[in-house]
């Protein structure tokens, strides 16, 4: 058993130190919020991740999990020191460190002899090595041990991942590196330890292949619809290619979220910094800012004017699964069709409060009424099984859009609606 210190409880640093304590290591977190803290100390958890808030309460009712709020408990005394604040986007696309480095200067002085400083935070290539230099510390390890948890799938991605990375930063860094492997004892998974640097680099450059083939996909989307082929078939037939793959191969409104967006602008700065030309990045990052208004496009084509229209909006988040509304392309999606004069409803399962220009209603029956046309913008299944024929009898015009293919079209169809679906053959 290790005792572990997290630094922030947010998203990655509450999932880390819930399922450190999980895998029976002693566990402290501390964030610097009071009222989170007061919260989390109760086993409260007010962000939506399944599993999250039982785990969460085992660890604080056995005791091997603790919240505080500063960070001295979760520097001193510690074996392991996880940094889990957040890196968002800079004024100039790079990735803003402030808050990692202002850890790291709290962690100089009250780290002890022998502890390892482990960067959890996505950073930028280069970065461990660039806090061993400034930690001076020779007695202390640094590695990069990048997170690849996908919002509402995060405690079984920690459990049971698919592989752990770990980089070595500094002369010590690769006994510090197989210590942090040594933490994920229990959970199965392959271990890459490599340079601080590439194990940096894994996070983005997976990331950032993942959005490249959710753009690739929805062009191709937008070419089947022009040429008259089914999407649907064409991704079947792609995916039965092992170097290919079904994953991510779902054409939809746009990627967003907390990882995709920053990921991309970041490794796009990193390259520029480097003096590398990355045009299939930055083709990338251009196609799903032209997503949005594709869809816009298509509310148009289907409603008519949109100056006046009252449209119900059913899904809100970045995907199904989560509460998570960052860089969400339903809200990019609302703001253009705002910008056009629509009067916009909208129904999420989680999330309860007004959106921008959205009004958000308590369920997607009140959302169709009235309405002159209806958009899925997010795949909750719960959407797929609604009763068409009865929301059939209350919206004003039988419009729908399907940014996710994800309804059943013969029922949609059978009850008098005109769906349209993205890279699908015309349904009605």
């Amino acid at each position: 058993m290790a005792r572990i210190g997290v630094v922030g409880a947010g998203y990655v640093g509450l999932t880390t130190a819930a399922c450190f304590a999980r895998l029976g290591h002693e566990v402290v977190c501390a964030d610097v919020e009071p009222a989170k803290v007061e919260a989390l100390s109760r086993a409260e958890v007010g962000a939506h991740e399944p599993g999250l808030p039982e785990l969460v309460g085992e660890g604080v009712r056995g005791k091997r999990l603790r919240f505080v709020l500063g960070n001295d408990e979760a520097l001193s005394g510690v074996d392991f020191v996880f940094v889990c604040v957040p890196t968002p986007t800079g004024a100039d696309g790079a990735a803003d460190l402030v808050a990692v480095h202002a850890v790291l200067r709290e962690a100089r002085d009250a780290v002890r002899p022998g502890c390892v400083v482990v960067l959890k935070s996505t950073v930028p290539p280069g970065t461990a090595e660039r806090v061993a230099g400034v930690l001076g510390r020779a007695d202390v390890g640094v590695v990069s041990n990048p997170e690849f948890l996908r919002e509402g799938h995060a405690v079984d991605d920690f459990l049971r991942p698919q592989r752990v990375v770990v980089g070595a930063a500094g002369s010590s860094g690769e006994e510090a590196a197989r210590r942090v492997v040594g933490l994920y004892e229990g959970t199965g998974a392959p271990a890459v330890i490599t340079g601080s640097t590439s194990a940096e680099l894994v996070k983005y450059a997976s990331n950032c292949f993942l959005a490249m083939k959710l753009s690739y996909v929805n062009s191709l989307a937008e070419l089947c619809e022009r040429v008259g082929a089914d999407i649907a078939d064409v991704t079947e037939g792609m995916s039965l290619d092992d170097r290919i793959g079904a994953a991510f191969l779902e054409p939809g409104p746009g990627w967003g979220g907390s990882c995709f967006p920053k990921d991309t602008r970041a490794l796009l700065s990193a390259a520029e910094d480097a003096r590398v030309d990355f045009p299939l990045l930055r083709a990338t990052i251009g196609t799903n800012g032209h997503q949005a208004r594709r869809v816009v496009d298509l509310v148009r084509s289907a409603v008519g004017p949109l100056r006046g229209a009252r449209l119900g909006l059913l899904g809100l988040t970045f995907k199904a699964g989560t509460d998570d509304l960052r860089d969400s392309p339903a809200l990019a999606v609302a703001a253009l069709l705002a910008e056009e004069g629509a009067r916009l409803v909208g129904y999420d399962p989680c999330v309860g409060r007004d959106c921008g220009p959205v009004r958000v209603l308590t369920s997607a029956e009140e959302v169709a009424r009235d309405a002159d046309g209806l958009l899925v913008l997010t795949e909750w299944p719960e959407f797929a099984e609604l009763d068409w024929p009865a929301l059939a009898g209350v919206v004003r015009r039988r419009v729908i859009v399907d940014t996710r293919n994800l309804l059943p079209v013969d029922k949609v169809v059978e009850a008098g609606f005109h769906l349209v679906t993205l890279g699908r053959r015309a349904a009605a």
